[in-house]
């Protein structure tokens, strides 16, 4: 049953964090400390994709990079539930986690694995983002996760569901990104399912190289996940540019959100939108396969 949530709006400002690549902050629209004017309640209903993405805990900003970031029938592919136990890995900014934590909130559990918050100012924001908002994010587990210091997801077997959305570029460039897969696959429950959204290198290209713009060939990702144990269940085009050719001065950066460049040759980026990227599904096989093979 969807639960309705009354709380007062505060939003902070945040901004891309981790591994991920969640782009240019959002207007930061937190009341000063002169300003008395009380905030009138809100409404949010939980359990719900559609509710979530409707909620006033996102901002303007982020309802703008529905268009290309496709989170309803992203997260639909991936089969995520209400009852779920779900674990979001480098939530940067908290894009995601402002509609998962409203679907999970009253029946499942999200955790989001972050870099510690005394080290990283975009974990640090996404802290202060959960804390701003406790109606929505009070359910939220924060989970230090930092390779190698804190290599572990939790208990294996524990979690339903890991997402990853643009990072996994950052775990190459960091030299950890087979151990990461690994864990991701450990705290999984037999069965459970790994989504994965990713900047799309051209096939063939080398991921070293490639994963310094952003971007990584989708073979390599499948190649990381298949090596973990996972089995690649589907793959979906739903976040798919073909305007993006991959090759631009400053990787994916150049891009929408980011706009590196800043008004160089601005109206070019903006035209091309938000990155190729792959939206893939994978899952941890079940006990009976396991023991199968």
């Amino acid at each position: 049953m969807k639960r309705t949530l009354s709380i007062s709006l505060v939003l902070l400002l945040t901004a891309c964090g981790g591994a991920s690549d969640d782009g240019g902050g959002e207007a930061d629209t937190t009341s000063t400390a002169g300003d008395e004017t009380p905030r009138q309640p809100i409404t949010v209903e939980t359990g719900s994709i559609e509710a979530a993405l409707a909620g006033a805990q996102r901002t303007d900003e982020e309802r703008a990079r529905d268009a290309f970031r496709h989170p309803a029938e992203t997260l639909e592919f991936f089969g995520l539930e209400p009852s779920m136990t779900v674990v979001e890995m480098g939530p940067g900014g908290g894009w995601y986690t402002a509609v998962l934590a409203p679907v999970l909130r009253d029946h499942g559990t999200l955790i989001v694995a972050t870099s510690d918050p005394e080290e990283s100012q975009y974990a640090r924001r996404l802290y202060d983002r959960l804390d701003a908002a406790p109606e929505v994010f009070d359910q939220v587990e924060r989970r230090l996760f930092t390779f190698p210091e804190h290599p572990s997801l939790g208990e294996p077997g524990s979690a339903d569901m890991v997402v990853t959305f643009r990072s996994t570029h950052g775990w190459i460039n960091g030299g950890h990104a087979q151990d990461i897969y690994q864990a991701m696959f450990d705290v999984l429950r037999p069965g459970g399912v790994l989504g994965v959204v990713q900047h799309r290198a051209d096939e063939g290209a080398d991921p070293t190289e490639t994963s310094r713009q952003g971007y990584v060939p989708e073979a390599y990702v499948v190649e990381l996940a298949t090596n973990a144990g996972f089995v690649l269940e589907e793959s979906s085009e739903i976040n798919a540019n073909a305007d993006d050719d991959h090759d631009h001065p400053e990787g994916v950066w150049t891009l929408p959100p980011s706009l590196r460049l800043g008004d160089t040759d601005r109206a070019q980026w903006e035209a091309i939108g938000e990155s190729d990227r792959m939206t893939l599904r994978f899952r941890k096989p079940a006990e009976d396969a396991a023991e199968a093979e």
